[in-house]
């Protein structure tokens, strides 16, 4: 019997567009058996279609950065019409990929979108990738990233206190981990915003979960079920580890204003509404904002989808309204 909804009936033109595009691309790519970083090497390879063209930024250098795990590299990005010597406000950013999959390079339309549209400084952090990392590693690596770049704030030309973070995917859910890890290490950030698009924040199950997901996504249930095991020492940190099931976190406290985005016919869409209900409930200010039609990650698809490019813009445009606390 079958338990799924007939997804590629509901999504859109445009959408099936992308979809057929993106099988194209990776034609003969992902196969049974291969390796990981053959997986990862074909993941490459399809973005490097999506990430041609894009708004523009003045610089984007790749810095080292010292972490209690060694080094990592990160992305500084300027936009451009900025003088020298300006301190700009900053958005740490973490690519999505399950924590499996992705890069600076997976991700560099989106960070360059972000980078343009809010003409804040963008720091992309290319963070150890799972399971030659396992939890909390990654995390502790974000964290010390901020840590670094705001104590050298004047060398990056950043304000140390107008922070914010943004992430998709696997990335919303470390955007959002770092920000409450870095709390409990009381590194008193004064934060602006978080830009959250279509993250897994801890539902272990739900109805969207139980619809949804396919081939086309990559988040069929076993598919969530290899992301999770390559990220986590153990299953059982689903509900033992407060920065993995985040949802069980105290959002009362030192917790940005939140712009979410969902999309509809995403398996891990109701992670998004019910993080918008407590951050609520929490009486932090929360826009959510689910795009009809589309499939998860499909903010990587700007070149064709016009929801991609109206995500980033509306992020931004959110982004704009707030100030740092």
């Amino acid at each position: 019997m079958n338990r799924k909804l007939d997804v590629p009936s509901l999504w859109s033109a445009k959408m099936g567009e992308v979809v057929a595009k993106q099988t194209e691309l990776v034609a003969g790519g992902y196969v049974p058996g291969q390796t990981l970083a053959e997986m990862r090497e074909v993941y490459r390879k399809e973005r490097t279609f999506w990430n041609e063209g894009g708004p523009q930024v003045a610089s984007a250098l790749d810095v080292q950065v010292p972490t209690r795990h060694g080094e990592v590299t990160v992305r500084h990005y300027r936009p451009e019409g900025v003088a020298d010597n300006t301190a700009l406000p900053v958005i740490f950013y973490m690519h999505g990929g399950g924590w499996v999959l992705g890069d600076l390079d997976t991700h560099d339309r989106i960070t360059r979108s972000i980078c343009a549209f809010t003409g804040a400084a963008v720091v992309a952090i290319d963070y150890t990738l799972s399971p030659e990392a396992k939890y909390p590693q990654a995390i502790e690596e974000c964290v010390d990233v901020v840590g670094y770049v705001r104590n050298h704030a004047d060398t990056w030309q950043i304000d140390g206190d107008d922070i914010s973070f943004a992430g998709d995917s696997g990335g919303a859910h470390l955007a959002l981990a770092v920000i409450l890890r870095a709390r409990d290490e009381e590194m008193q950030l004064k934060l602006r915003a978080m830009l959250l698009f279509y993250g897994a924040f801890g539902l272990r199950d739900s109805r969207s979960m139980r619809l949804l997901g396919g081939p086309w996504d990559g988040l069929t249930e076993e598919d969530y079920l290899y992301y999770l095991s390559a990220y986590l020492n153990d299953l059982s940190e689903l509900t033992t580890e407060k920065y993995v099931n985040l949802l069980a976190n105290d959002f009362s406290y030192e917790v940005p204003a939140a712009y979410i985005v969902s999309a509809q016919l995403d398996p891990l869409r109701d992670d998004s509404q019910v993080l918008t209900e407590l951050l609520e409930l929490a009486g932090v200010p929360v826009e959510h904002r689910e795009f009809k039609q589309v499939i998860h990650a499909f903010l990587h698809h700007s070149r064709m989808l016009p929801e991609a490019m109206e995500a980033l813009q509306e992020s931004a445009a959110y982004w704009k309204k707030q100030t740092a606390k």
